[in-house]
């Protein structure tokens, strides 16, 4: 039989594919017989045994099939007594015995349909069944040959994923005496390719939805089948609400109704909506989530400025640190609240357009500055842990989200404190008295000194003017000495007062660690100051005149006679 074509245009093969079905030719060629001449003729199944059909094809003539032949892929046979079947007749002997052929019947109908889909342009169904050089077999009846560049639209590396698999086909050529058959799908997949692109514009006049099977799913999206296009569905555009990863809402093989946001027809490609197909629930969210109200929501995640928790799909609002406890110094918020815990919250602000809510937590709990002046009013005395040392002051806990300011200057009425470190660690219990509590301001101001009376209400009775004084040298500066005359208590005797001769500077005088007596010239309560004098000392006359001024005011020196007594007609005593 001679070499028959289609009609349509010939199809440009390249010079290896056309060597690759000459090769596939002689392959199929060497495992098939030629069909003699004779005619398929229609007979009826008259007795089945375990090796033979037998069928009778009219004018007393039977024949034997070979059972085989009517054996499915399962083993399982096919025809039954009275069933009609086509046979190929191949040789008659005088007996009536005829030799007849299923097989042969078979390939010579499926040649037949071979050449009408081939005229027709119709396709024809086969099944991959390996892989041959060049491309891939398909059993279609008959062996075929579909070319590697036939297969897909597009350039295919892995040729293996086909094996096995059924699929429509068109027939490129055929040559019936030489066995050879060439396959395409390329033309199926255009018209689908086609029809796909029809459908995605008419959806994008309509709603835009569309119906596809997911494909792949990667860390930024899925792609998912349109039905022979692909589209894009980015993460971003699957969920109004928080999506961690797109496994979270999708899996390859799901049937999922899609929007179509844009569709480059050009490059075919396709962005799709999931989120879309579902109204934005930002567009009433101000109805739902008026400020005030109370709602439960579930911890999605958590930062180091706060906590963002879903009230719905799609609706999170921030819970910042600073609205989670009414204490200053917030924790972590992942000491407070844990990722997938409920927590119930209240509404702050709404911000439909930039789409953020802020809640609160405290605000659902009593605020302990309302109650803290009535339970501590001014003088109460208080027992706290130290919870912090600053340069400035140490704070006391007092309630929970609550402490107590004691500032360096209220710790001590006489001892200068350079870091209230010195004298105080954190954790430590100490007592205090409550001075003032600042509800707008939040301020809760404690005094430990307060505990005490102060010494300085009765230094003017103590030491009054011109009283003598005897004490050990804290402080040389250029201006002047200080002088400890009573624990926690200096007095300050300027460089002019230090001694009837010049004195160019103090330190020519006197140093850190040395007595001195001097006499009291003038005391400020208020300011906590007292002016000494040595000079005064020197100036107030020989012993007699000293004996009289100390029989006529108090001596405040326990060692004041001796001194005397042992610097007769000294005016400054010097250890």
């Amino acid at each position: 039989m001679e070499t028959q074509t289609n009609n349509n245009p010939p199809i440009e093969e390249h010079e290896q594919e056309i060597s690759n079905e000459e090769d596939f030719a002689e392959l199929v060629e060497s495992s098939l017989h030629s069909i003699q001449e004779g005619e398929v003729v229609t007979g009826m199944v008259v007795q089945v045994t375990t090796d033979h059909v037998m069928v009778d094809v009219g004018s007393k003539a039977e024949g034997h099939v070979p059972i085989g032949e009517f054996l499915d892929e399962k083993g399982k046979l096919t025809v039954r007594v009275g069933d009609e079947v086509q046979v190929f007749l191949e040789d008659t002997d005088d007996s009536g015995q005829v030799k007849i052929s299923k097989v042969k019947a078979d390939k010579i109908r499926i040649w037949e349909e071979i050449a009408d889909v081939c005229e027709k342009q119709r396709t024809i169904t086969g099944k991959v069944v390996s892989r041959v050089k060049g491309g891939l077999q398909v059993d279609i009846g008959v062996p075929a040959f579909l070319p590697g560049s036939q297969v897909e639209l597009r350039p295919v590396r892995n040729f293996e994923k086909y094996i096995g698999k059924m699929f429509d086909f068109n027939v490129l050529k055929y040559n019936r005496r030489r066995g050879n058959i060439v396959l395409s799908r390329r033309p199926i997949l255009e018209r689908v390719r086609q029809e796909k692109k029809d459908q995605i514009l008419g959806a994008m006049q309509g709603d835009g939805l569309i119906v596809g099977k997911v494909k792949n799913i990667t860390d930024y999206g899925a792609f998912v089948d349109l039905g022979g296009i692909d589209g894009l569905l980015h993460i971003t555009d699957m969920s109004w609400g928080r999506v961690n990863h797109p496994s979270d809402v999708l899996k390859v093989g799901d049937d999922i109704q899609v929007k179509i946001l844009k569709f480059d027809e050009e490059r075919e490609r396709v962005s799709l909506g999931l989120k879309q197909t579902q109204p934005d629930p930002w567009g009433t969210v101000d109805e739902r989530y008026t400020v005030g109200s109370q709602h439960v929501g579930r911890v999605m995640s958590i930062t180091d400025y706060g906590a963002f928790v879903e009230l719905e799909t799609g609706v999170e609002g921030l819970v910042h640190v600073s609205e989670m406890t009414w204490s200053k110094k917030p924790r972590h918020p992942s000491k407070i609240v844990q990722v997938g815990e409920e927590v119930e919250v209240i509404v702050l602000n709404v911000d439909k357009e930039q789409k953020r809510i802020s809640l609160g937590m405290k605000q659902l709990m009593p605020n302990p500055w309302d109650v803290i002046a009535e339970r501590y009013p001014e003088g109460t005395k208080i027992e706290g842990k130290i919870r912090n040392v600053t340069d400035f002051g140490i704070f006391v806990g007092i309630d929970e989200g609550i402490d107590g300011l004691v500032h360096i200057s209220d710790i001590s009425w006489t001892q200068r404190i350079k870091h209230p470190g010195e004298m105080f660690k954190k954790g430590q219990t100490i007592q205090a008295v409550v001075l003032s509590i600042d509800k707008e301001n939040e301020r809760f101001s404690l005094g430990i000194k307060q505990m005490y009376e102060d010494p300085w209400e009765t230094i003017p009775e103590r030491y009054p003017q011109g009283a003598k004084v005897h004490g050990k040298v804290t402080s040389v500066t250029d201006f002047g000495v200080f002088l400890e005359i009573e624990e926690g208590i200096e007095g300050m005797i300027h460089v002019s007062e230090l001694s009837k001769e010049r004195v160019s500077s103090p330190r020519d005088f006197t140093k850190e660690g040395e007595e001195l007596t001097a006499m009291v010239l003038k005391v400020n309560k208020k300011d906590k100051k007292i002016a000494l004098s040595v000079k005064s000392l020197e100036r107030s006359g020989d012993y007699d005149q000293v004996k009289s001024y100390l029989n006529s005011h108090e001596v405040v020196a326990s060692n004041l006679g001796d001194l005397l007594k042992e610097n007769l007609g000294a005016n400054l005593v010097k250890e």
